[in-house]
């Protein structure tokens, strides 16, 4: 029971015991199955035609989410039910209505790319009844299409969510129950260890075990989402091992709000993190909906994006601007630190042997404060961040800086803070000479680089820029700042 990745394809129980750390699931789909409809487009988890459904038992609850096949782990999908778009239809051969839709609406040319659409339309159509455009638009964020121009696999959505007879055989609302029982069934009773030669995966059995692995294996590689250490096989073609996986440790999935702050598992991803975030923190939220599309939201983490340490992650900027507490976990116990403190040198954090993240303390902004998060991209969806910057700004009764707090991502070798900007702000009126008196400053803060993203030029003039964006939308943005938000 402890040695394979056990997990249902469809409707076939699998089991495999000599699995590499590094197979994905798009390889064992299309080469060991021979299920083609899973496309192989950009390898990186950007176009989507890999797109699946994963299914996995959630406090008792059987959830399903659309994943990018190409740079998921073998090893990530124990106990866990695989959907590929060869198991929609009927058994008489009939389409399901998410297929017939796309059929009738035209929504499909060249079809290199429809499988993908078929498989997230099918997820939003599990879980959304009927779903508003911007739902619909959502869900399709990490589906790429180079021919239709979207609008007939737009129409195709709406379409589909008003076919939903009584009598249409869906596989998995009928066999739903069935699958839990299997998948109770397939439940690991202790830490899975497979090797093969040099190669070898963990899936630790709890979060107690996670630190009894690491203590033995303090260099091995914490998977959790692979959105970003998928891309290290796929397109480094590095290899890993031994590799620990752990975005099925219940322990790190918990989400806590409280009175000041919520409490974030390291392994929530930012899907499950966007429900707990928006509705106290709307700017947050509206950041994590530009963060990949929605099948990298259903697979990476906050914690993974913290641990990774990018100097262009998405979630350290605003989480250092909100005071943000990291806890850190190993047998000796927990750490904790303010999350600033954790990034000391690009690829260098402050972490342990044996140490791994377990949650991040996000506070709550104060009612009078004003928080905002800014992300430039040269697409609006679905890229990669070249300047983020976040603030929280706290005034007293006479408009005066009481209080200011500025990180950017996008801008040195880890997420950092503009000290001497916020030293340059505070105790001083908040006014537009006060802005401009300051933006000198950032060039104390911050030396960036070019690349291809963005010259060091463009993102030192944009960081002053969204500061002056930043005071001008707490003043009464004026219409040219609204126009410039929706690109921004």
């Amino acid at each position: 029971m402890n040695d394979s990745i056990r997990f249902i394809l469809n409707g076939e129980d699998i089991a495999l015991t000599d699995v590499r750390p590094t197979e994905t699931l798009l390889d064992f789909l299309r080469l060991k199955r021979r299920l083609t409809g899973t496309k192989e487009g950009c390898a990186e988890g950007d176009c989507g035609a890999c797109t699946v459904l994963v299914g996995r038992l959630a406090d008792g609850k059987l959830a399903y989410e659309s994943v990018n096949a190409c740079i998921r782990f073998i090893g990530s999908l124990h106990a866990t039910h695989v959907v590929t778009v060869e198991h929609l239809a009927g058994r008489d051969g009939a389409l399901h209505p998410v297929q017939q839709a796309l059929v009738d609406c035209h929504g499909s040319q060249c079809g290199f790319c429809t499988p993908g659409f078929v498989m997230s339309l099918y997820g939003l159509w599990l879980a959304k009844e009927k779903p508003s455009r911007q739902e619909i638009e959502k869900a399709l964020q990490g589906n790429l299409c180079r021919c239709t121009g979207y609008e007939p696999i737009v129409k195709a959505a709406e379409q589909v969510s008003l076919m939903r007879p009584s009598t249409l055989f869906d596989p998995l609302e009928r066999t739903r129950s069935e699958i839990v029982a299997r998948l109770w069934a397939m439940q690991a009773s202790g830490t899975i260890r497979i090797a093969n030669g040099e190669d070898r995966l963990i899936v630790p059995a709890s979060i107690q075990a996670l630190a009894e692995v690491l203590s033995q294996e303090p260099d091995a590689i914490i998977v959790a989402g692979a959105t970003d250490v998928g891309l290290w096989v796929t397109k480094q073609m590095r290899w890993l091992s031994p590799v620990v996986f752990i975005n099925h440790l219940s322990e790190l999935q918990s989400v806590t709000e409280g009175e000041d702050g919520v409490t974030i598992g390291a392994g929530v991803s930012y899907t499950k993190a966007f429900e707990a975030i928006s509705q106290k923190i709307p700017a947050f939220g509206r950041l994590i909906d530009r963060i990949g599309g929605e099948q990298v939201r259903n697979m990476g983490t906050i914690g993974g994006n913290i641990a990774n340490g990018s100097p262009i992650g998405d979630s350290p900027p605003p989480l250092i601007a909100l005071g943000a507490t990291l806890t850190l976990r190993s047998l000796e116990g927990q750490r904790r630190m303010p999350l600033e403190d954790f990034f000391i040198a690009y690829g260098k954090q402050d972490r342990k042997p044996g140490e791994f993240v377990e949650s991040v303390f996000v506070p709550y902004p104060a009612a009078a404060s004003r928080f905002a998060a800014y992300k430039i991209t040269k697409r609006r969806d679905e890229d990669i961040t070249a300047v983020l910057g976040a603030f929280l700004l706290t005034l007293d009764e006479a408009e005066m800086i009481t209080g200011i707090r500025i990180a950017f991502g996008g801008m040195a070798a880890t997420p950092k803070r503009a000290r001497t900007v916020e030293a340059a702000l505070i105790g001083k009126p908040w006014t537009e000479a006060t802005i401009e008196a300051a933006r000198p400053a950032f060039d104390a803060d911050y030396q960036p680089l070019t690349d291809w993203r963005a010259s060091a030029e463009y993102r030192q003039l944009t960081a002053k820029n969204l500061l002056t964006r930043f005071y001008l939308e707490t003043v009464g943005a004026p219409a040219e700042l609204k126009r410039f938000e929706e690109v921004a």
